[in-house]
């Protein structure tokens, strides 16, 4: 007989896991079912592990300039093979985090691959047989993988996907990114810190295409000082892989083709959700593979939910987790608990953060977009070269950009780019969940000396103070 729960979650990784939490947290008798490893692949293989590679390559680029701060250091070289060793472990210490998550709040795991057999009915299959299980409701989780290159799909020697270029077996000595999101633009970050002579290519006419045009200029112009490369709207016509390298055609912009030999190869350009093969085809309605959902993340079957990478994006973490306790509120709510009062995701106050270095964050609409929707917009800005605390850290390079509707004084963006903006972002989120306006920004005392008050001054330029 299949065995009986409240909730069922298919998939552990950070909406997954987070929403099982809940679920037990609210007396709801709670079930995970994960394949490969607890924590998914932010834990295992995304958010996590690569913090630490970009930890190492900072504190190995500040010990390279450290005459700039009066100091001295001589020797100084990187073992990869060790940074790799110590960001496996964090992983590992995360993934041991998150078992004793589950046994805490007396959630049952069942290790193995997880198909739905009906709305709410699945079969596990593992190493050790096939089990049944049911529940009142599922809430699939099963997240996304690196999309592949048609005509060079990656072999983890020569052209790589983000695994590959998390361990890898050799350092590159001339590398090619392709895809300049958050994930490419982190590793071609990450190998020029640590040596290698990075190009990257871009089809959109910008890198970070997702970012406001003044942010991603000022990142192209950061990079570009630093050694990499950049062709931005530019097109791949070909790569051809061999035992020794890889040889691309490159097609620029201005329609000339431009052949260059590399050592390896980073394919970044987006994800493919976990979709396939899950049982799920005619239970939800799906667009290019993702499972559509209604604000609480119900797909069209009733007690069949989804959320996190395999939904409409953004494709985040911290948006999958949210995603995942207000799915699971919802089902309290369903299952009759009056306690618990979901609210639905606002995805334009999701702020999206990328680790290179320079960092950039933001968070609601850009400058464009505002236009876009119709606003009259007030915008400020204010280098990180007027800040105090910048210049006394050496990192006098950076902006801070604020978008407000010129109407109301509701702050529609912020846009960053510097030295711990993907700390300082936050500030601006709350304000936008709490639909400040630049009044209240103006009125907050700042503290000094620090970063955060570029984000008060930013405020001001705004209205001219």
């Amino acid at each position: 007989m299949a065995e009986q729960y409240d909730v069922i979650v298919l998939g552990s990784g950070p909406g997954g896991y987070v929403a099982a939490i809940r679920c037990a947290q609210l007396g709801l008798k709670t079930a995970i079912v994960e394949r490969e490893n607890l924590g998914g692949i932010c834990l295992n293989w995304g958010c996590i592990p690569t913090k630490a590679l970009l930890r190492s390559a900072e504190i190995y680029h500040y010990m390279q300039h450290a005459k700039d701060y009066g100091l001295a250091a001589q020797g100084i070289s990187a073992d990869l093979e060790a940074v790799v060793k110590r960001s496996r472990g964090v992983a590992k210490q995360l993934n041991q985090g998150v078992t004793h998550l589950m046994k805490k709040n007396k959630i049952t795991v069942h290790m193995g691959t997880g198909t739905m057999t009906g709305p709410t009915t699945m079969t596990v299959k593992s190493d050790k047989g096939e089990e049944q299980l049911s529940a009142k409701h599922v809430i699939v989780a099963t997240g996304a993988r690196a999309r592949d290159l048609p005509f060079a799909p990656a072999d983890g020697k020569r052209v790589w996907t983000y695994r590959h270029a998390m361990t890898p077996s050799e350092m590159p000595t001339k590398l090619l990114v392709i895809g300049s999101g958050a994930i490419g633009i982190e590793f071609a970050s990450f190998y020029n810190d640590m040596g290698a002579d990075v190009t990257v290519v871009e089809m959109l006419d910008r890198i970070v295409p997702v970012e406001d045009a003044d942010i991603s200029a000022f990142l192209q112009k950061s990079l570009t000082k630093q050694g990499i490369t950049i062709r931005s709207g530019a097109g791949l016509e070909e790569l051809k892989v061999s035992d020794k390298g890889v040889s691309a055609k490159i097609k620029t912009k201005d329609g000339k083709i431009e052949t260059g030999e590399y050592s390896h190869v980073i394919v970044a350009i987006g994800i493919v959700p976990n979709t396939e093969n899950i049982g799920v085809e005619k239970l939800v309605e799906m667009d290019r593979g993702f499972i559509q959902i209604d604000p609480y993340g119900r797909t069209k079957t009733k007690g069949l939910w989804a959320i996190g990478d395999c939904v409409p994006g953004p494709w985040l973490a911290h948006k999958a987790s949210h995603e995942g306790v207000t799915a699971a509120e919802a089902i309290a709510q369903e299952l009759g608990n009056k306690e618990v009062h979901p609210h639905p995701l606002n995805r334009n106050a999701i702020p999206g953060c990328t680790y290179c270095h320079p960092q950039v964050a933001s968070v609601g609409l850009t400058e464009a977009k505002a236009k876009e929707a119709g606003y009259e917009v007030k915008v400020g800005t204010f280098p990180f070269i007027g800040n105090g605390k910048a210049i006394a850290l050496g990192e006098a390079e950076g902006i801070i950009k604020t978008v407000f509707d010129g109407k109301t004084g509701e702050l529609l963006g912020a846009h960053m780019c510097g030295a711990e903006v993907t700390e300082l972002i936050q500030g601006y989120t709350v304000g936008k969940v709490l639909e400040t306006t630049e009044a209240e920004l103006m009125q907050t005392v700042f503290p000094h000396p620090t970063l955060s008050e570029m984000m008060h001054e930013s405020v001001l330029a705004a209205y001219g103070r």
